[in-house]
């Protein structure tokens, strides 16, 4: 059977690679910017670092940032009106996944008018044209949204996240430039290297891993256990830097061989009760890991002996479970996250509802283990 592995075009990484921004634009003859971002990275002059680099070259730009931290329809269709309305011919994401995820939605819609709507994204996208042209620069070390055919847009009038999945989605350039990356709030580094975490173990047990995506995830778990805590507390440029690339790296593979329930389920904290998707997988985390363990065990036991767990190769398949999690849970409190579910608003009598939409997720069907809706009330509540 073929194995499909999609990857974008050109990579730049590094401090200050940001200042490769004008002469790409110049050389692929675009000639006005949609710049997509958020008010606060206005407000704390990152997306100024960016724009600097266009004004020094005389390039024209116009701003779109109305983005939630989880965007919406909305927000999407409202860039959509910026983008027509500017003349812009190309699109330039400075931000995390929001602002990343936003950008894509803007720009299949742009050159795909019949996805106004934009809710027929939802899945296994089938559009006709690609994206109009993105560059993505990431402020986050999290999401990997510059190098993915995924993003996420909020349905509000259904309360469901919509994971759409389109190859023709893809940014035909990330700029990786770490020091867009070094004001964050700790909150944030924190939830957002996580997220990469996440995404990088959840994809090195999907159903549907492969050797490629193996070797791109191993090394991102390998660099977020390294680099994490100095990147947060530290502020450390080079743990910074390695985080960027750790990031990137699990994006490369999960965005070819799926993720899990992790996600299924975090989507809907963050679709019910506005929960940042970073922090609503690293709550999860654990929970989900201890429940895959009775499957993949092994794989489990892989990553531990390669993040230093040597004795892992000795231990029964219940103590490589336990000191997984544990790893895990003590990442989690040596960078400041210590919230549960309850912290996010959730309430018993919402599992229900949670459950069924998880049951619906795009995500769901990667997970190693099989998972009936009354499971997922289980995991909700023991993550409570």
């Amino acid at each position: 059977m073929a194995e499909r592995f999609i990857l974008n075009e050109t990579s730049f990484f590094g401090r200050g690679c940001r200042e490769e921004l004008s002469r790409e634009i110049s050389e692929r003859g675009f000639k006005k910017v949609l710049l997509v971002t958020d008010k606060d990275l206005i407000k704390f002059e990152v997306a100024g670092k960016v724009i600097d680099v266009l004004e020094k070259a005389g390039i024209e730009y116009e701003i779109y940032s109305e983005i939630k931290p989880n965007p919406t329809v909305k927000n999407v269709q409202d860039g959509v009106v910026a983008c027509r309305d500017a003349n812009a011919d190309v699109i330039v994401a400075v931000g995390g996944g929001s602002v990343i995820d936003t950008a894509k939605g803007i720009g299949i819609v742009m050159t795909n008018p019949d996805r106004a709507d934009v809710v027929s994204l939802n899945g296994l996208s089938n559009t006709k044209n690609k994206a109009m042209p993105i560059i993505a620069l990431p402020t986050t070390h999290g999401t990997a949204a510059e190098v993915t055919i995924n993003y996420v847009i909020t349905d509000e009038n259904r309360e469901i996240k919509m994971v759409c999945v389109d190859p023709h989605d893809i940014p035909v350039l990330a700029i990786v430039d770490s020091e867009l990356m070094e004001t964050l709030p700790k909150s944030v580094a924190a939830s957002t290297g996580m997220d990469a975490l996440t995404h990088a173990v959840e994809g090195y047990i999907t159903k549907g891993h492969n050797t490629m995506a193996d070797m791109f995830h191993m090394k991102a778990i390998e660099l977020i256990f390294e680099n994490l805590p100095a990147a947060v507390n530290d502020k450390d440029p080079k743990a910074i830097e390695n985080m960027a690339l750790a990031q990137y790296i699990a994006g490369m593979g999960f965005s070819n061989v799926g993720l899990g329930i992790v996600h299924s389920m975090a989507h809907q904290l963050g679709a019910v009760y506005d929960t940042p998707h970073g922090l609503a997988n690293t709550i999860l985390l654990p929970t989900v890991m201890r429940f895959n363990g009775e499957v993949c065990a092994d794989r489990f036991r892989e990553i531990l002996c390669h993040i230093g767990r040597e004795d892992a190769k000795h231990l029964n398949d219940q103590d490589v479970i336990n000191t997984f999690v544990w790893k895990i849970t003590e990442l989690s409190k040596e960078v400041g996250i210590t919230q549960t579910v309850k912290d996010t608003g959730c309430i018993e009598e919402d599992l229900e509802l949670l459950a069924e939409k998880a049951m619906e997720d795009p995500c769901m069907p990667g997970n190693p283990r099989e998972v009936t809706k009354e499971d997922f009330i289980r995991l909700y509540r023991e993550a409570m």
